[in-house]
């Protein structure tokens, strides 16, 4: 069997052994859903737990569904080493981006399109855990990142932060030129002092030789 059609032909059996096992001992972590802007790339981070040690014929299979639900599309395939895809829309656009070792089967998609939009799956196959949850992360695509909720908060926690900041030097600037100040006073008003003492004792020398 040549190149190409032994990956597509692991890739489709990845898809069709969901529905053989009934149990799942593998446990897969992804996000529920990820933004990207048009023209970028981004990271698909997918983490596993296995009831089994690691098995060096572990699998690692990427496959993508579009809006259309339309058929799965291969994307990624991993046994012992990363498998690109011969051809498809993810072709040359897809990059393994993990480590077994640490429970990670990560991918990068480069140079992310509209057509992009959809929901990418992660399965992971460990003998003897040959199946459990299949970890699914839906992309959406977008021209700019929308202003979600956190966006907000880390605005508001960086404005109060800088506000702090800002309240705080003026305090101690407003501090400085008070001592400064007091400072200043203290001096011209021992200058002044010594000035009066040297005029006192000029006009008393002054009227000594008056009296003798």
């Amino acid at each position: 069997m040549d190149g190409p059609s032994w990956l597509g032909a692991a890739l489709f059996l990845g898809v069709q052994l969901r529905a053989l096992w009934p149990v799942a001992a593998m446990e897969i972590h992804t996000a529920k859903e990820v933004y990207a802007v048009n023209g970028t790339n981004q990271r698909l981070k997918c983490t596993f737990s296995s009831s089994s040690p690691i098995s060096p014929d572990l699998s690692v299979t990427w496959n993508f569904q579009p809006e259309d639900l339309s058929s799965h599309e291969p994307v990624f395939y991993y046994l012992k080493e990363p498998y690109e895809l011969p051809a498809g829309r993810f072709k040359d656009r897809v990059t393994w981006d993990g480590n077994i070792e640490r429970n990670d089967a990560s991918i990068i998609i480069w140079n992310l399109q509209p057509t992009d939009n959809g929901t990418f799956t992660c399965q992971v196959m460990n003998r003897p855990d040959f199946y459990g949850t299949v970890g699914e992360v839906r992309l959406r695509v977008v021209q700019k990142v929308p202003f979600s909720e956190i966006h907000f908060l880390a605005v508001a926690i960086g404005s109060a932060c800088v506000l702090m900041i800002i309240v705080v030097t003026v305090l101690v600037l407003c501090r400085q030129r008070r001592k400064k100040a007091q400072e200043k006073g203290t001096e011209e008003s021992d200058t002044e002092l010594r000035e009066k003492e040297n005029l006192q004792k000029v006009e008393e020398e002054e009227a000594s030789p008056l009296e003798d």
